[in-house]
């Protein structure tokens, strides 16, 4: 019985309360004037950020799902000011039921409906909201007299213009939804939400431990994250205004690929390959423009380095430091790099693309254990790196490679509509094999020597850029070998048999003691005006030009043999030509008929244009320890054929003739 009552108690109290509301929220429209909630509005508005309301359209009311007043067309700013900071299409205010029961107007939460949030950027690090810190920090001021209000604002399809008027350049955030947790109850400032910028959704979320202090100036901590598809960003640290804005704390910075990030963050280009995978962990030190950067961890492309770096965020957009690593691979930045089409042994046409090179400010100082260019291995090494106006400058401090010491420098860089390319290079005491293989494709050549290369040309292409090349060349090598031919085993053949055939010019080597080659180059043609290789059998010496744009050689020399049988020794000059890949060696035809005894008059007669008894006798010393053979009375027979005198045509075709002698 008793509970039945309790009950009944219950119900009856239940429905009261469900009465009581619905005849509040029936009757709230008719006996709450528009002028008395627009006052109230605004009075919590002014009360709790500080900023001055301007209501200028329709006031509308909605009781359900809870009672709430929307004003159109409104304005936030400063009385100070003439210029809002906060336009708005509709301002919500969220009603608290229990207070309005009393009947007090106090808002729950409040809410923008596309606003648009200006923001202007002055001289001196001010901005138009500089002006509203100061009422906002007192707004927040603990105030026992002020109960607590509202504590939550949202912001719904809103959009943030950012204008700078240094450098009269807008950026702008659209699709703004951000809800912002008000520090009434606490001291900490939190804002959750996400934006649109440059077409990419962001994720961020703001959260300041002292927002009072913040907006004094003061040291407050900071918490901050951006995430989106091309880059992620969080900061975790502390920030002051006082005397200027200073920030220090761990940055992380992760993205799948650098280069789209740097387009989409500040439009930035950056030249050749790579640029992927991309992570960063520092200690940050943000002051006077500048983002210090300390005990870094970075990876780019699969390379990790340590060290310290400097970027400024001013116009320049600089990078400056010092980073180690213990190997680095720069294949992917030169992959692009094409010098030949693919299967053409001939130098590629296609204008040869900087682009993103004038975007870029950077002076790094890197040293690793090795470093991996495409087919290229270089050991430990320093280098500078320099990109100013355009113009990439790499200053090799030292490279301990191919078994010596490289220095020198390289730069390339946009001129007359093209690029200008520039080499100062010099290896020291260097593996020869190893390193003209693996920079230069040459293998002909083993020994240790010292190379220098200093060359400068500028083109529009690869091809355009050999045909202005100019410089010089010079190589002092020692203790070595000319590979591709045997230079002493084929005088030595000649020596003996002059007019023999089927001499391989193309196989074997030959040792040298010394090799010295000095050459100047003009227009994308060689000059070379001193090559002698001297060794323990053979001496060879070379003149001639070589020819970089059409890749062929015009070369002419003189071999000789040292240790001769005989008392003189054996000279042979030669020419070389054709093409670099497949070069034709040609020894001196008149020279090699002049010492066969068999030939040699038959050289004089043509000479002497009377070649009837003398050809005949070449003919048959020629084939005098021939075999006999059906064919051997035809050539005996040979005087009573009738005969032609001999020409000049005539001695070539008898001296290329295989002899058994």
């Amino acid at each position: 019985m008793t509970a039945a009552i309790g009950l009944k108690r219950f119900a009856i109290a239940a429905g009261a309360v469900i009465a009581a509301l619905f005849v509040t929220l029936m009757v709230f429209p008719f006996f709450v004037p528009a002028a008395t909630v627009r006052d109230a509005v605004k009075t919590e508005i002014r009360t709790v950020t500080g900023l001055e309301p301007t209501l200028r359209g329709n006031v509308s009311v909605s009781l359900f799902p809870h009672p709430s007043v929307t004003f159109h067309d409104v304005l936030l700013g400063d009385n100070a000011s003439a210029d809002p900071v906060i336009t708005a299409d509709e301002l919500t205010a969220r009603l608290s039921y229990f207070p309005l029961l009393a009947g007090r107007i106090e808002i729950a939460d409040l809410g923008l409906n596309k606003p648009t949030i200006n923001i202007t950027l002055l001289p001196g690090g001010r901005s138009n909201w500089s002006h509203l810190g100061v009422a906002l920090a007192h707004a927040l001021e603990p105030n026992p007299s002020r109960s607590v209000s509202f504590s939550e604002i949202g912001i719904h399809d809103g959009t943030v213009a950012v204008y700078d008027s240094s450098k009269r350049l807008t950026q702008q955030l659209d699709d703004v939804e951000f809800q912002l947790a008000w520090p009434l109850i606490s001291r900490t400032f939190a804002a959750n939400g996400q934006f649109t910028w440059r077409d990419q959704p962001v994720d961020a979320s703001l959260t300041l431990s002292d927002f009072q202090a913040a907006l004094a100036g003061q040291r407050s901590g900071v918490k901050l994250r951006l995430s989106s598809a091309p880059l992620n960003l969080a900061f975790d640290g502390a920030a002051s205004k006082q005397p200027t804005l200073k920030m220090e704390g761990t940055l992380n910075l992760d993205s799948p690929t650098l280069r789209e990030a740097l387009s989409w963050a500040g439009n930035s280009r950056v030249p050749f390959g790579g640029f992927g995978r991309f992570a960063l962990r520092a200690q940050s030190d943000i002051a006077n423009g500048a983002v210090s950067l300390t005990n870094v961890n970075v990876e780019l492309d699969g390379n990790r380095a340590e060290g310290v770096l400097t970027l400024a965020t001013d116009d320049h957009r600089g990078i400056q430091g010092t980073l180690a690593s213990g190997s680095i691979d720069l294949t992917p930045y030169v992959i692009g790099a094409r010098l030949m089409p693919a299967n053409v042994r001939a130098w590629d046409r296609l204008p040869i693309a900087l682009d993103g090179l004038s975007d870029l400010n950077v002076d790094l100082r890197l040293s690793t254990a090795s470093i991996k260019v495409g087919s290229v291995q270089l050991g430990r090494t320093a280098v500078a790196t320099n990109v100013r106006d355009g113009k990439l400058n790499v200053n090799v401090v030292e490279s301990q490679s191919f078994g010596g010491v490289a220095v020198g420098s390289f730069g390339l860089g946009s001129a007359n509509g093209g690029v200008e390319a520039t080499s100062h290079l010099r290896f020291e005491n260097v593996d020869l094999s190893a390193c003209l293989g693996q920079l230069f494709g040459v293998h002909k050549l083993e020994g240790r020597g010292t190379l220098a290369l200093d060359v400068a040309g500028s083109g529009a292409s690869v091809w355009a850029l050999t045909r202005t090349l100019g410089g010089s060349v010079s190589l002092n090598a020692h203790d070595g070998a000319l590979d591709g031919i045997n230079v002493e085993q084929v005088l030595r053949r000649l020596e003996k048999r002059p007019l023999s055939g089927g001499t391989d010019l193309h196989a074997g080597h030959t040792p040298f003691d010394q090799m010295v080659l000095s050459a100047k180059i003009e227009q994308g043609m060689v000059s070379i005006t001193d090559l002698h290789l001297s060794g323990p059998a053979a001496r060879l010496a070379v003149t001639g030009q070589a020819s970089i744009p059409a890749r062929d050689l015009d070369l002419e020399g003189k071999a000789t043999l040292i240790s001769s049988e005989t008392a003189n020794e054996f000279e042979l000059p030669f020419t070389v030509d054709g093409s670099w890949d497949d070069p034709r060696i040609l020894p001196d035809a008149s020279i090699l008929i002049r010492r066969s005894g068999a030939a040699a008059p038959l050289l004089d007669a043509v000479k002497q244009r009377s070649a009837g008894d003398a050809v005949r006798k070449v003919i048959d010393q020629i084939f005098a320890t021939q075999p006999t053979d059906p064919a051997a009375p035809a050539v005996s027979a040979a005087p009573q054929a009738p005969l032609a005198p001999a020409t000049a045509t005539t001695a070539p075709a008898v001296a290329t003739t295989p002899s058994p002698r």
